[in-house]
């Protein structure tokens, strides 16, 4: 059973009709930053660990435009009124695929080019579910893709664009990388200085294991929504990985005096961390609620439209 209480006026779940596959009135308009890659998807129909040697499968498979701009976009399409995506590509074959299912999906293309540099490919790979489980993910991405080097001054030339919007999305992926991290950031003050709200998506879901709290716990400072898994937070903050949902509640109150500001916390949590969220925010809103994920769900995009289906709630309840 959903519960919480309404200190902010959210009191109702985002999981109330229309849930998650968009509304009969669309409204807002989001602006998101991140990756835009090609990305090619496969499932095995055997364990990784039974591949000892090589072997052909055959199985599902096929190529997309993904990354975490676009997988978000083609979501939030189906709510916000208008929905802008700015990524830094390449310059090939695949560039003109990409502003096509850009135009396809209905979001605005202020993609930045980079002369004569190839667009960055990603391969994931899901392997035999055991017992209950999803089975595993291998994601192989390609490290040097150019969504690394979106310029401080090519986020600059889009804050107009910035500031007209009603959310600013942002993800932990731009942090890997000094020149997309600078980006970020002026990203989030042109936000922050229009009032621009900025919603922040803690990704890779290993963060802790690649950047130092300090270099992740500022931005979030700066965030007035964040989304994580319950996981990757109680790593950074060097507590244990909470069991349960009054664990999950303790990180939460522990996050008050680790993190400055009142962001919203929205925290997966549960078997495949997709299940349960609680929505928490100091002084503010307490809620958990059911995402309505269930064993055998297609877990690729689940996560996106749950995203788009909160922040909308969020913003319609400001």
């Amino acid at each position: 059973m959903d519960t919480g209480m309404d200190a902010g006026g959210a009191g109702r779940s985002p999981m109330r009709p229309p849930r998650l596959d968009g509304t009969g009135r669309r409204r807002f308009s989001l602006f998101v930053i991140g990756d835009v890659r090609i990305e090619v998807r496969a499932a095995l129909d055997v364990r990784f660990g039974e591949v000892t040697a090589d072997r052909l499968c055959y199985g599902p498979a096929r190529a997309l435009v993904a990354g975490t701009a676009v997988n978000l976009a083609r979501c939030a399409v189906a709510r916000f009124r208008r929905v802008s995506v700015l990524a830094k590509v390449g310059d090939d074959e695949f560039t003109p695929v990409i502003r096509r299912e850009l135009r396809r999906i209905g979001a605005r293309d202020r993609l930045r080019v980079e002369p004569g540099a190839p667009n960055g490919v990603t391969v994931m790979v899901r392997d035999r579910p055991a017992g209950g489980g999803p089975g595993v993910r291998l994601l192989v991405a390609e490290q040097d893709a150019p969504g690394r080097r979106l310029t401080e001054s090519e986020v600059r030339s889009a804050a107009g664009a910035i500031r007209r919007a009603d959310v600013l999305v942002l993800d932990g992926y731009s942090l890997l990388s000094p020149v997309s991290r600078a980006a970020l950031r002026a990203a989030a003050e042109a936000a922050r200085t229009a009032g621009t709200a900025v919603a922040f998506d803690l990704v890779p879901h290993d963060i802790d294991a690649r950047l130092a709290a300090a270099d992740v716990l500022p931005v979030l400072s700066a965030a007035d929504v964040v989304f994580a898994e319950a996981p990757t937070l109680a790593r950074l903050l060097g507590r244990g990985v909470p069991a349960g949902a009054d664990e999950v509640r303790a990180l939460a109150r522990a996050l008050d005096g680790a993190v400055a500001g009142r962001p919203l916390w929205l925290l997966r949590f549960g078997p495949t961390l997709l299940e349960r969220v609680l929505a928490y925010q100091r002084e503010g809103l307490s809620m958990e609620y059911g995402t309505g994920y269930r064993d055998g769900d297609a877990r690729a995009g689940f996560g996106d439209r749950l995203a788009a289906c909160e922040l909308y709630w969020w913003l319609s309840s400001r």
